[in-house]
């Protein structure tokens, strides 16, 4: 018997506005909130290529703030990475630097609440061929 991923949980001071970011930076929908705004869930749309395929995320409520760097984070593989950096900075991200030098291929950025990711360079045509 084995178990399979069924969301990612991140930790959050307000759940329903980091939920809301990730929502348009993913086009996911929001499907789960409690009255309290405590637990707000994202998943894919129905019917889209990710619909079952991939694992919810869950924000909950925590009253600390981030205080460090993440263990644990996303990467996105956009279609075009500088325009996409520029559509996330327009929905509240950030370009952050946890050390990662400058001669890297992806960009490292901050959701509204500080959580840390990555948006990897473009594949090249041979490359999505390959996939």
């Amino acid at each position: 018997m084995g178990s399979r991923i069924e969301n990612f949980s991140i930790d959050s001071t307000t759940p329903r506005e980091t939920a809301q970011f990730w929502a348009e930076a993913l086009g996911w929908r929001i499907v789960v909130e409690d009255s309290d705004d405590d637990e707000v869930a994202l998943q894919p749309h129905a019917g889209s290529p990710e619909a079952g395929a991939l694992p919810d995320i869950l924000f909950l409520r925590v009253p600390e703030t981030k205080a460090v760097k993440n263990r644990l984070h996303l990467d996105l593989r956009p279609d075009d990475q500088a325009a996409e950096v520029a559509r996330l900075e327009a929905l509240g991200a950030r370009r952050v630097d946890i050390g990662q030098g400058t001669d890297v291929t992806w960009v490292v950025m901050a959701d509204p609440e500080g959580n840390e990711f990555c948006v990897l360079r473009t594949l090249t045509e041979a490359e999505r061929a390959a996939q």
